[in-house]
């Protein structure tokens, strides 16, 4: 009986407890999914108009090939959005609409066109592998809480997740400061074209050849040790002070992602701690010296090289200085005639030739040259030769093909460079980049 008595208390204890959990239950189901649903749409809401001077996102849309953007948002009610971004150099504060949006989920959702935009438009791309894509960017971001005062997103299309924090007075203030910070990395028409990336764990220094891209705003750093295979791939974000860098820089177990600017220097600098540091600093040769150029000398193989405008005038490997030069021939051209080859011939038969075609119609023009090469500088130099037409009948000189043929024909000579990467095609991508100007051509290989 003693036992019997024992279980019904038990029973009865069970169901007291089940009973105040299905309260606690109950109270929570009252709710149905709208309720739900409406009551964290204004949770959003609250917290968007909550922050005094707004939110920061540094948003990177795909950090395995493109760099990240900074947005500012001042909510200003629950229709009207101010905005800045550093996306180019119009850091102006720009108001349009936004909603919060009911669907599966909460979500973010700018209607009407602003900096954010920018990135989702799928006629501006950075470079010729997003032609279509744009910069990959989105202007709908779903809603998933909060965590240590940031708001949690993550974007529509791609579903990557991207925080908004609290912007400050500064933010907004000194957001040009990031365009400054841009310059100071990309330099001028005038800058040297070879970067280093030097990496310091405390004892062992580390040299990388730095190519940065700053239409994409990503890197790729490559080891000048011969004997190593090692890359490291870099998106970039702009700051007033300098820049980070994703995924972090690994250095002697210390993750490096924050980037001073010294101005004495020029340098970009990062410190961690015991003598950890990595700089990003300009150098007027090129951090890796290669071979490739004698593959064009008098008694190898014939090989062609030819820039081709419809894909590779956003090839990250052109210099501003010959992008200058094209354009400064093209808008003294014949409307509907541009350059649209810079084709390079090696050891035909006895010959070597640069050929320029256009559009329009206008007849290709031939410029001979030989040969020699520079064993210190490890590279070669092309001297000018006879000018002809397409049937071969001698000419003068264009007077509009001077200044890029001039830097062409360089006679401190060019650098020549199978680079790592293709563009559109399978095409081995080479550059011709001079030993004393900062021009550099991009081209395709026929081989």
């Amino acid at each position: 009986m003693k036992k019997l008595i024992k279980v019904f208390l038990i029973v009865a204890v069970f169901l007291q407890f089940v009973a105040c959990e299905n309260k606690e239950d109950i109270t929570l189901f009252n709710q149905n999914a709208t309720e739900r649903l409406n009551e964290r749409s204004k949770e959003l809401s609250d917290i968007l108009l909550s922050s005094e001077y707004g939110w920061k996102a540094v948003y990177f849309t795909d950090s395995t090939q493109l760099g990240g953007f900074t947005h500012l948002f001042k909510f200003k009610d629950l229709k009207n959005v101010d905005m800045a971004s550093d996306f180019d150099e119009d850091t102006s504060i720009i108001s349009s609409e936004y909603k919060i949006e009911l669907g599966s989920t909460i979500s973010l959702l700018f209607t009407t066109r602003n900096r954010i935009h920018l990135l989702s438009d799928s006629d501006n791309y950075p470079t010729a592998e997003l032609r279509g894509q744009g910069y990959k960017g989105d202007f709908q971001f779903l809603y998933y809480g909060q965590e240590n005062g940031e708001i949690i997103f993550r974007t529509n299309r791609s579903f990557e997740e991207l925080r908004f924090e609290k912007a400050t007075a500064l933010d907004w203030s000194d957001l040009a400061k990031n365009t400054t910070m841009r310059a100071n990395l990309t330099g001028t028409i005038d800058s040297s074209l070879f970067k280093l990336l030097e990496t310091n764990d405390g004892s062992t220094i580390e040299k990388f050849d730095f190519n940065y891209d700053s239409a994409s705003r990503f890197s790729i750093a490559t080891s000048t040790d011969v004997s190593s295979e090692e890359t490291i791939s870099l998106a970039i974000a702009y700051t007033p002070t300098g820049i980070i860098v994703k995924p972090a820089l690994t250095v002697n177990d210390q993750k490096l992602s924050v980037f001073t600017y010294d101005a004495g220097t020029g340098n970009f600098v990062a410190t961690g701690t015991s003598g950890v540091t990595a700089t990003i600093g300009s150098t007027d040769i090129p951090p890796l010296l290669t071979d490739d150029y004698k593959d064009l000398l008098r008694g190898k193989p014939e090989t062609g090289f030819a820039y081709i405008a419809e894909y590779l005038e956003f090839a990250p490997t052109n210099s501003g200085l010959f992008l200058y030069l094209l354009n400064e021939i093209n808008t003294g051209l014949p409307q509907g005639v541009a350059i649209d080859r810079v084709q390079f011939t090696f050891n035909d038969g006895s010959s070597n030739y640069v050929v320029y075609t256009f559009t329009g119609g206008r007849a290709p023009i031939f410029h001979f040259f030989t040969t020699t090469e520079d064993k210190v500088k490890k590279s070669i130099i092309l001297t000018s030769g006879r000018w002809t037409d397409q049937n071969g009948t001698r000419i003068n000189r264009p007077a509009y093909l001077k200044n890029l043929d001039d830097q062409i024909m360089n006679p401190s000579g060019l650098y020549v460079k199978k680079e790592n990467f293709n563009i559109a095609f399978s095409n081995d991508i080479y550059t011709f980049t001079s030993t004393t100007t900062p021009f550099r051509i991009t081209t395709y290989a026929f081989q």
